[in-house]
């Protein structure tokens, strides 16, 4: 049924690729950009795989989230070293002792929401809510929340408290925390904000940069947890559906899958380069301005 290689051509998977690879670290939703872009351009064959159950183009996308998993593993490489280590020796020792150990429990703790209501839910929100006009809305809804975030994060940067944390009491200057300060039941609150990223114009990595800005944490430690938490979960759900990459639905565009997780590989590597190095000194409100305003026109657009 798929092997028609005309269903996707080498171009719309080096495009699809390479917009994968970007919008799922910018926090302005992967989801959302491939649902609408492929409307916009008049990819037809795209558009109506999308709606269905089984099709080469949700085949396709299994190929991008392993690429640009991967991409984070790599770009993290050092850290994941020590951050897995720390947790095996969690094991044995039957203490959590140092940060990488106690980060490494964090995001077990952070990725278990998101893993649970992604199996049980991802194929109702995908079928129903993955549409441009939906998309669209949802663009507009990140936006707010993005905007929500750095309002907050303003008002705890004015308000300096102390953390009991670890029997430990900081003092957090400008209402910055560490993130190897976050309880457990923060990471959960962290973990149950990405189970909104099913819904195509929300953000993964926007909803948790703006959890973590709520708890206290600033722009560059909220990134690096978004991003290493994002690792896990995208991982997961490749790995899930790996098996239709060997199967019925990925015949005739095995070459796109191929070429279009090379362009997601390359361009998630460049992205989180450059959001680690944007964040260290500045916000979140470029990309609630793009959701905001791209989504507001795409709605019109749509209606």
């Amino acid at each position: 049924m798929y092997a028609d290689v005309h269903l996707m051509t080498i171009f719309q998977a080096i495009v699809m690729g390479l917009l994968q690879g970007i919008t799922e670290l910018f926090p302005i939703s992967s989801l959302g950009h491939s649902v609408i872009l492929p409307q916009l351009l008049g990819w037809t064959q795209i558009v109506k795989a999308q709606g269905e159950s089984k099709s080469f183009f949700l085949t396709f996308l299994v190929g991008l989230h392993v690429a640009t998993a991967a991409a984070l593993f790599v770009y993290y490489r050092k850290e994941w070293v020590k951050i897995i280590k720390g947790v095996v020796e969690t094991f044995y020792t039957r203490k959590i002792e140092t940060p990488d150990q106690r980060l490494g429990w964090l995001l077990i703790v952070a990725t278990i929401p998101a893993g649970i209501m992604g199996l049980l839910f991802e194929h109702l929100f995908r079928t129903v809510f993955a549409k441009p006009l939906w998309a669209s809305f949802f663009l507009v809804i990140n936006g707010v929340v993005l905007v929500m975030g750095e309002r907050k994060r303003k008002a705890v940067e004015s308000a300096p408290r102390r953390i009991h944390s670890r029997s430990t009491v900081r003092l957090l200057k400008k209402g910055h925390r560490q993130l190897d300060t976050l309880e457990f039941k923060e990471a959960g609150v962290v973990g149950v904000a990405q189970v909104f990223a099913l819904l195509a114009g929300i953000s993964r990595s926007g909803i948790t940069m703006v959890a973590g800005l709520v708890r206290g944490m600033d722009h560059e430690d909220s990134a690096r947890f978004s991003f290493l938490l994002a690792t896990p979960i995208i991982l997961a759900a490749g790995l899930y559906k790996l098996p239709s990459l060997f199967g019925h639905d990925a015949a005739g565009v095995r070459l796109q899958i191929l070429i279009g997780s090379i362009a997601a590989f390359l361009a998630a590597y460049i992205s989180v380069a450059f959001l680690v190095k944007y964040f260290r000194t500045k916000n979140l409100y470029p990309f609630a301005i793009y959701s905001l305003v791209v989504g507001a026109i795409l709605f019109v657009h749509f209606l």
